[in-house]
């Protein structure tokens, strides 16, 4: 099932807005419970429940618990690469340019998903093997997508770090962060932070 709705392919500018997610009711129930309590911490009988189904009725969709959170956190990755993949084709051509388009992109997804984001991060100790591994495949091309960035931004001399690997990985760490304490509520609108952690990264890889 499409969960963007409101990422629109050729829209110009759609990879910044977000509406409310449209998960299956399942997935929905398995994120609020995962991201409160937990995967060990959360039964098939809860998930259940939330979701408004019978437990024969949940498994018909989704065989176990190990397939929610798979399907869940799949669901997540394919969002967030996809965001920026739209991200970066919007971009101008320099590396300065496309470097600023990934990392707001990163920073939003992080801010408007960030249950998502948080569910995904933490429990990716909780997949069995070939999930994991199949996970860490689409976290790594999230990855690499900023990493030949920052290598082409230092070979064009518009970045200036000595360590462009480790200084891309830095800046997507930080951003993946933001997830963890961002709330609507707070002091800083989206905008504020867009504006502030851009800074901070463009330090990071020494922007010039």
């Amino acid at each position: 099932m499409d969960t963007r709705e409101d990422l629109v392919p050729g829209d110009t500018g759609s990879w910044r807005h977000y509406g409310a997610t449209t998960l299956p009711k399942a997935l929905a129930a398995a994120l609020d419970a995962f991201a409160e309590r937990g995967y060990d911490g959360t039964s098939i009988r809860e998930v259940a429940s939330r979701a408004g189904l019978s437990v024969p009725g949940l498994y018909h969709h989704y065989p176990s618990k190990q397939a929610l959170l798979v399907s869940l956190t799949t669901t997540v990755m394919r969002e967030l690469l996809e965001r920026s993949r739209q991200a970066l084709a919007e971009a101008g051509p320099t590396p300065s340019e496309q470097f600023d388009a990934v990392v707001e992109s990163l920073l939003r997804f992080h801010m408007f998903r960030r249950n998502q984001a948080f569910v995904a991060s933490t429990e990716m100790r909780s997949m069995e093997p070939a999930s994991r591994a199949a996970f860490v495949a689409l976290r790594d091309e999230q990855q690499r997508m900023l990493d030949r960035i920052v290598e082409e931004g230092v070979a064009a001399g518009e970045f200036s770090t000595r360590y462009p690997e480790d200084a891309s990985r830095a800046v997507t760490t930080m951003c993946v962060a933001v997830a963890s304490w961002y709330h609507p509520d707070g002091p800083l609108s989206p905008d504020e932070i867009v504006t502030r952690y851009l800074a901070i990264a463009r330090c990071t890889v020494g922007a010039r």
